[in-house]
């Protein structure tokens, strides 16, 4: 018997490997013969990093790169174990977590450091760079990226544009000839599960433009130097972003990806799987558990377990999934391959005290799990 466990990580309590773990060694107390493989998963959000260096052997690299705010600091990315690949979240060099509440202001932040850690990653040889998105604190449009990859953004006078979101009102003119020339020899796919275009009502300052400090006004003044910063880059690179899905993402800095690096805009799970080549881990297997720390009706619109189910539907291989709560339309999942779902908790508990006790519930509903599905098999 062959058993794949293929989970994501159960937010603010375990990681995708810790609780890839606990269920293994829950099917091991049920099916001590069974042969078990672990992919730890990710969807592209925050732990990318962490769970596709684990699933793949790879390794952990540390670059010196600048805040959001001007400040240098240290951040990670991942070499997966093909030896060619890098992971970047671009949360680890300009992420809303790296500024205090009341430092948060869109208008001075910049993507600068998320360029660092790309040209870091280039340093190290890769042909294929992976970034994640999320979790962003600037609304620049990915200038500063493309600044330190060697772009420069010209003001009225010739000179290099100040960081954040508001100097993009004075742009002038773009020179992108002196990009680091190794970005022409690497394949970049960007992670990103969210639609928005680059401007108005739905775009990259109006709707995640608040939760980074901006006022109304401040949203207004984004969204207007913004709008200028699309115009001379369909001038001056002959790439118009505004429309494209997810353009406004980040801050705008799917927009900078898309039209300075070429990039792919794509969802995370689908990069993750890919990366990770789980369907090759799959084939063979007579079940997968897969998990995730909340289940309802969300999960169906990208999320890891989804995407891990349709995997297995597409080779005839049954999908458990073992997470933290149930919440509501947590049903529909049955219609997308997911043959049945149980949470974790297993007796009446606080939050609190089911996450600080979640490998050991995780570990106890797999071995529940494996013998039901054993005996339906007997």
């Amino acid at each position: 018997m062959k058993i794949l466990i293929a989970p994501d990580s159960f937010k603010e309590s375990m990681t995708a490997v810790a609780a890839a773990e606990a269920m293994a060694r829950g099917v091991r107390k049920a099916a001590p013969e069974a042969q078990i493989g672990m992919v730890p998963m990710a969807d592209g959000g925050q732990g990318t990093v962490a769970t596709m260096v684990a699933a793949t052997g790879g390794r952990i690299i540390s670059a010196e790169v600048t805040d959001p705010l001007g400040k240098k600091i240290k951040a990670q990315f991942g070499i997966l174990g093909d030896g060619r690949t890098a992971v970047i979240e671009m949360a680890a060099a300009s992420g809303l977590m790296l500024v205090p509440p009341e430092r948060r202001n869109p208008l001075v932040t910049t993507t600068f450091g998320t360029g660092e850690t790309i040209k870091a990653a280039l340093g190290s040889g890769v042909k294929k760079i992976i970034i994640g998105i999320g979790g962003s604190a600037t609304n620049d449009g990915g200038a500063g990226m493309a600044q330190a990859l060697g772009a420069h953004l010209l003001n009225a006078t010739g000179r290099d544009l100040p960081f954040g979101g508001a100097a993009l009102a004075g742009l002038e003119r773009i020179d992108a000839s002196g990009l680091d020339p190794r970005l022409k020899n690497v394949e970049l796919d960007v992670a990103c599960d969210v639609t928005n275009p680059l401007l108005g009502e739905k775009g990259a300052s109006a709707v995640f433009g608040p939760q980074k400090g901006a006022t109304p006004e401040t949203v207004k003044q984004l969204d207007a130097a913004l709008a200028h910063y699309a115009d001379i880059l369909q001038r001056d690179l002959g790439k118009d972003v505004r429309n494209e899905p997810g353009a406004g993402a980040a801050g705008g800095l799917g927009a900078g990806l898309m039209a300075f690096l070429g990039a792919r805009l794509r969802r995370g799970i689908e990069i993750v799987i890919d990366a990770v080549n789980l369907r090759e881990r799959m084939k063979g297997c007579d079940l997968v558990l897969t998990g995730e720390g909340a289940m309802d009706r969300q999960t169906v619109f990208g999320k890891t377990a989804i995407g891990v189910a349709k995997v297995a539907q597409s080779l005839g291989i049954p999908v458990i999934a073992i997470v933290g709560g149930i919440g509501d339309g947590a049903e529909e999942v049955m219609s997308h391959g997911i043959l049945a779902y149980f949470s974790i908790v297993n007796r009446p508990m606080t939050l609190e005290a089911a996450m600080a006790n979640a490998p050991a519930l995780t570990e106890s509903c797999a071995e529940q799990v494996m013998r039901v599905w054993m005996g339906g098999r007997q």
